[in-house]
């Protein structure tokens, strides 16, 4: 199992670390109060970010993540995003 850690760095920037298989990768992911409220209203932009790359390692190896991008994006690569997120958030 992956350990997901996320800290903030700042504009609604934050730094996602993965630690999977003894390899590390680091993601930049900007998150707005818009994408908190969209997403998962009543989540921490830290909880929602895990659970976001919890659903991401489901579905492709940590290398293959984006290194930097906006919440929102996972949606194009995977439709199911936004009505998955949300329920498991509940």
């Amino acid at each position: 199992m992956a350990e997901i850690r996320v800290k903030s760095v700042g504009n609604d920037e934050h730094e996602v670390a993965v630690d999977a298989a003894g390899t590390r990768t680091l993601h930049r992911v900007r998150v707005t109060e818009r994408d908190r409220q969209q997403f998962g209203p009543d989540a921490t932009v830290e909880r929602l970010l895990e659970e976001s790359f919890r659903f991401l390692l489901e579905r492709e190896p940590p290398s293959s993540i984006l290194s930097r991008f906006d919440l929102p994006v996972i949606g194009k690569y995977f439709p199911e995003y936004a009505a998955e997120i949300q329920k498991r958030l509940r």
